[in-house]
This record gives C-alpha cells, structure tokens and sequence, in this order.
C-alpha cells in the first residue's frame, strides 16, 4: 500500500512539474511567435507596395547571410534541422543568441521576396528560449532536453494555429517512426498555452471553409493511395533539390557575400521571368487552391527550385510553408489530371501527404488535416498521409533526424543514426538470394542467346 501511494505521489509530482515548466516556455514562445509574426507582417505591407519589391532580393539575402555568418551560425538555413541536431548531438544545449539573429534573418529573407517558410524560426526562437529557462532553472541535460522539445512544439503549433498537431509534430520530427511519448504530455500543455497566448496578442489564423469531402469508397480510396504515391515522389524530388543546392552553393569558390547575391539575382529572374507567386510565402497560392481554384501545372516545381535557391545560398527560414505550398499544388495538379471535380479536397490532402512524406511525419500531418479542415478528410488524409511516407523511404527534409524504423523489411538499413548518414540501402538476405537467383537465370539465357547467335 506504501510502494503505490508513494508511485502516485511521484507520478503526481512529475505531472505538476512539467506542467509548470511547460507552461513558462508556452508563454514565452508564444509572445515570441506573436512578435516574429507581427515583425513579419508589418515589414512584408512595407516591402510589398513597391511593385518590384523583389528586385531587392540579392542585397537582403547579402545582409541576411551576413548577419548569421558574424553572429550565429547556428542560424543558418532552415531553423528546424539545427535544433533537432541540437537535441540530438547536445541534449537541447542552445546559444540564446540564436533567437535574435534568426528573427531579423529571417524577416529580411522573407519579406523582400525570399522563398521559405516562417515555422522554422518559429521552432528555433521556441526551443532557443527553452534552452535559457532551463540555464535560468539549471536542470539536467534530460530535462533540458524535454524542455527543448517543448519549445520545438509551441513554436509549431502557434505558428499555424494547430496547437494539437503543432505539439506532435516537435516529437515526430525528431526520430524517423518512432515519437516520444515521455513528451507527449509537456508538448501538449506548451502547444496548446503558445497557441492561446499568441491569439490573445492579437495573431489571426487564416482559416479556409472545410471542402466539400467525397464519400469515402472503393475508388476514392484507392485515388487516395494514388495520391499518396505522387505526393510521395514530389517530396523526394523536393528533398534531392534541396540537397543539391545545398552542395552546389558550398562548392562554388569565392565568399559566401557572392553565394547569396548569386542566389538572389538567380531568384529575381524567377520572379520577372515566370511569376512572383514562387516567392515569399506563397499564401495567396495556398488559398487558392484551397478554395478549389486551378494552379499553374509548374507550381510544385518553381517552388521547389526557388526555395532550394533561397535555402541554400545563405537565405533564412523554414521549409514547412513551402511544403504546404507544393503540396497543395500537387494535389491541385493530381485532381486536374484524373479530372477529379473536388478539386479542394484534393488540394488539402496534398499539402498534408507532402509534409508527412518530406519531414517523415505522418501522425502529425494527419492530425493537422482534421484541425484545419474538419474531421470529414480524416480517413482521406491519413491513407495519402501514410503511404507518401513509405515512399519516400530513408530521406528527410531534416538531414539530422535520427531513422527509429525499418520502412521495409526487405530492405536493411543501421537504425540510431541520422538519415543524413545512411549510405545504400542493403537488400534483405531473402531478396539477396532472389535477386541473385534472378542474375543467375538471366545470364544463362544470355549465354544460350549468345550461342544460337
């Protein structure tokens, strides 16, 4: 009777622990968020009346690069990869410098025209002030990293207005099928006060009418799967592109001063020579295609190329919005080609299947589904959802996050180790011998082809 009261009263005394300091950084990041969107807002309205606003891309990328090559390198890029590589190489260990400097970047990125996304710094300025309550509260580094996470998950869900996807998204990312349930609990209370905190402040989430849902049916399942599978091999190509510019802007000699002038000059030919709805956020494409609206054929394309560039030559912010817009974009595509009339539906499985597909996250994303468009698509979004993850196999948007599962079992691969760092995909010993049966029989048939010859 003793051992179970005295459990109860450690489990009680967790529960209050956590829900306090949880609570301290859900406040915190969400008055952070509230002041990066209201920056953001307010500095975009001034860079957008001049109508080629976008001509000053190559100077704002200069003086972006510069202020995190001087100040914080850990700036660098899209914020969410450098602080799940944070938790994982340095139990959340994070410099507080990092919030300032990846705010201001990442303004002047975006609002003169720079393609990427505002949820990136949105988790590195959470998980950055979560690292200095837990320096202000001296916790071990245990607790400094569930601290982290926490940050990572209100930065998510006061970001887009998800408070309960927001919170599962920060522990999904972090290891490829597996999440961690011993902060389940703390992320909830800090994506759910962030997100209330931020709308007290006065940040307004854009919310589209739920579409019209088709019955759910043999067909419209198996146009599910289908849709799956596409959303899946874009956000392959998504993640190769990024790769590639990211190794392509580090190889060219010279200061990385002429990387980011190169990839603005590069990014203003996008927006004059094709349109300059591939720069920026992208919302009045999102909320297009949202609306059931026809989106140019190349949208998933241009984007990813423009956000590749922007990303990779010293530009600063996230990738998740760019992802929602290549994703709708694809769906939007996938609907015109199967001349599909739910046009929007198809449009908002897409955004949802891209980012369980490219970030590895597909509970998140399918939760994320039903809080932005009503519990009607659950069952559509979680097929396309899960299958864009499988086909996408062993890659990530993250490079850092850690691979918890095998996707296939014919297919070996090290789990606890970044996916970054995975090599070739080994065959399953069974597959092995099939496949080696097969070689075999097809060079017998060549040798007999070869001697009748």
């Amino acid at each position: 009777m003793k051992k179970k009261f005295y459990e109860e009263l450690t489990l009680f005394a967790s529960v209050v622990k956590w829900t306090v300091y949880a609570a301290i950084v859900g406040v915190l990041v969400g008055c952070g968020t509230a002041f990066f969107l209201r920056s953001l807002a307010w500095t975009s309205g001034q860079y957008n009346s001049y109508p080629g606003y976008y001509y000053f891309l190559p100077l704002s990328l200069l003086a972006s690069s510069f202020l995190v090559n001087w100040l914080a390198p850990d700036a660098e890029g899209h914020g969410t990869e450098k602080v799940i590589e944070a938790v994982h190489k340095r139990m959340g260990k994070i410099a507080l410098k990092v919030v300032p400097v990846k705010l201001v970047a990442t303004v002047i990125t975006l609002a003169s025209g720079g393609s990427a996304g505002k949820e990136g710094p949105c988790a590195q300025i959470g998980a950055g002030l979560a690292s200095g309550v837990a320096d202000l509260l001296r916790v071990e580094d245990v607790d400094r990293r569930k601290l982290v996470i926490c940050g990572i998950s209100a930065g998510f869900a006061t970001v887009f207005g998800t408070p309960i996807a927001g919170a599962l998204f920060g522990i999904e990312v972090l290891v490829l099928g597996q999440m961690l349930y011993e902060v389940l609990f703390p992320s909830f209370v800090a994506g759910i006060i962030g997100y209330h905190v931020a709308t007290s402040l006065g940040v307004q989430y854009s919310r589209q009418a739920a579409p019209l849902i088709p019955q759910l049916s043999g067909g419209s399942f198996l146009e599910m799967l289908l849709l799956g599978m596409w959303c899946g091999l874009i956000a392959l190509f998504l993640i190769e592109v990024m790769k590639f510019s990211h190794r392509a802007f580090k190889r060219l000699p010279g200061h990385y001063a002429l990387k980011a002038l190169l990839g603005g000059v590069l990014l203003v030919a996008i927006g004059a020579l094709l349109s300059t709805r591939y720069l920026g956020l992208g919302l009045d494409s999102i909320d297009a295609g949202l609306r059931g609206e026809a989106l140019p054929a190349g949208s998933f394309f241009w984007k990813s190329i423009a956000t590749s560039i922007t990303l990779g030559c010293g530009g600063s912010g996230g990738v998740v919005t760019p992802i929602f817009f290549i994703g709708t974009a694809a769906g939007n595509l996938f609907a015109r080609l199967f001349h599909e009339p739910y046009l929007a539906t198809f449009s908002a499985v897409g955004m949802v299947a891209l980012l369980a597909g490219a970030a590895n996250t597909p509970v998140a994303a399918s939760v994320m589904a039903i809080e932005l468009f009503g519990p009607a698509i659950a069952p559509h979004a979680a097929v396309a959802c899960m299958v864009s993850f499988l086909i996408v196999g062993y890659r990530s948007i993250y490079p850092s996050q850690v691979l918890g599962i095998q996707k296939s079992a014919s297919h070996e691969v090290a789990t606890g180790m970044p996916v970054g760092e995975i090599g070739q995909v080994e065959l399953h010993p069974r597959n092995k011998s099939i496949l080696g049966v097969v070689m075999k029989a097809r060079g017998h048939l060549r040798k007999q082809n070869g001697l009748r010859s």
